[in-house]
């Protein structure tokens, strides 16, 4: 199969993916709406003109344009004037006629039966519910990918098969000729070990993990030990003495660590000159909820720091520096890099298949906390709202005032209309930057 398409297929994964995650957050309101007895008027997934919509009960279920988020329409979602049911009159303020007039819009389908159906009636804990039940569905969505990349797939991991042999011993940034005189060979190479060899037992301490056989080789420099590998099927035994070498010191992200001055660490280590075959390796159960866990917190670090990272995408954009691996990227840049992974060609299938799985797993658990975020017209702005409209009541009783009613959300609708602004300037900042700029993941 040809690269071109098979970049194609992985845009239209990861597209078929992303497309599903809207529907199912949007199921996520919509459900527990449902079950609140709230009217809901529409289900639809994406913005702008409808392409195909139909009917069913009271709900409205369709597609538009658009496909770049969903919504769901519930009625009542802004109270009105409490002392008539009317919505409130207009002023000559911008402001205040925006809310106005959004509030209006929210009660123009509200008939005489829909009075308990309506949604700024429900109970706080209700809003709450319904509110992050989009968020919810997000990140049990992630859940799932992350149980199936883990124990379906199994996670990249170093086996106890050799993959090379290094024929010479050399300094840090140094290059010998393996012919020439010059060449000192491994202790390896000098022990005769080959690429596939399977080592089971060194020092006599049998071979489990590789992890493991590198710590004893490490701490075994000048010291003459057995090892012991299975080799076409027979177990082969020969004598080693790793040396001491300048080895680069890795970090817990898997790269070479730095000092403070940006320097790259070295230590004196016993060294072997051999290197581990790489194998998908299924994970248990129990190391699913840890690798979702650093996921989110590392997807909060970026959002925690989103202005910051953003800026630095547009410096990116717009110079030669080069884009950061770890900051933000839009629907444009995740379908690149979809469309990369599956045209590694020299990657197995199955590796491929992992990594797009992954990206999915990733995006779910960005939309769930990003959605969080307590500023409307994100679902966090919601809650935010329904918990200060409890958190008032609950104060007015206590200081034995009338009850203040249901949070009027509409008077946030400028700040709203702001945050709205600024996330399609963002997006459209990415979209730009994944053009003429794109994340490099495997360079």
């Amino acid at each position: 199969m040809s690269p071109v398409l098979l970049f194609i297929l992985g845009v239209v994964f990861v597209a078929i993916g992303v497309a599903a995650s809207i529907a199912l957050h949007e199921v996520g309101h919509l459900l527990p709406a449902k079950l609140f007895k709230v009217r809901v008027t529409k289900y639809m997934i994406g913005f702008g003109p409808t392409l195909w919509s139909k009917k069913k009960g009271e709900t409205e279920y369709g597609f538009k344009a658009i496909p770049l988020g969903g919504y769901v329409s519930m009625i009542g979602m802004y109270p009105p004037n409490k002392d008539n049911g009317t919505v409130r009159p207009s002023s000559t303020g911008m402001f205040q006629s925006l809310a106005s007039d959004a509030r209006s819009l929210a009660h123009e389908e509200v008939g005489p039966e829909d009075e308990d159906r309506v949604f700024y009636r429900l109970a706080v804990w209700k809003k709450v519910i319904v509110m992050l039940g989009g968020p919810a569905m997000n990140l049990l969505i992630g859940l799932v990918l992350t149980a199936v990349l883990l124990m379906g797939f199994g996670v990249a991991a170093q086996t106890t098969t050799i993959a090379d042999v290094s024929k010479c011993q050399v300094k840090a940034g140094e290059t010998v000729d393996p012919d020439s005189a010059g060449c000192r060979p491994t202790p390896a190479a000098a022990a005769g070990l080959k690429p596939n060899d399977v080592i089971t037992s060194f020092d006599g301490n049998a071979v489990t993990r590789w992890d493991e056989l590198t710590g004893w080789i490490r701490a075994s420099a000048g010291r003459q030990v057995s090892i012991t590998v299975q080799r076409d099927g027979a177990p082969v035994t020969a004598t080693v003495t790793p040396v001491l070498s300048s080895r680069p010191v890795v970090g817990d992200d898997g790269r070479q660590a730095k000092d403070a001055a940006g320097k790259l660490l070295y230590q004196d280590v016993g060294f072997l000159g051999i290197g581990a075959q790489t194998a998908l390796v299924q994970q248990p159960a129990s190391a699913v909820l840890p690798m979702a866990g650093e996921n989110i917190r590392q997807i909060a670090g970026v959002i925690l720091n989103l202005p910051e990272r953003v800026a630095g995408v547009a410096k990116a954009a717009f110079s030669e520096e080069p884009r950061d691996p770890n900051g933000p990227i839009s629907v444009v840049g995740v379908g690149r890099v979809a469309g990369e992974v599956a045209a590694m060609e020299q990657v197995p299938l199955q590796s491929r298949l992992a990594a797009l799985v992954g990206l999915l797993a990733g995006l779910n658990f960005a939309l769930a906390v990003f959605n969080l975020v307590p500023l409307l017209p994100l679902d966090g702005g919601h809650v935010a709202g329904a918990l200060y409209e409890g958190a008032r009541r609950r104060i007015a009783r206590l200081f034995g005032r009338p009850d203040p009613g249901a949070f009027d959300i509409a008077k946030l609708l400028p700040v709203t209309y702001v945050v709205a602004v600024l996330l399609m300037g963002m997006g459209a900042l990415l979209i730009y930057a994944d053009i003429v700029k794109p994340v490099n993941l495997f360079g």
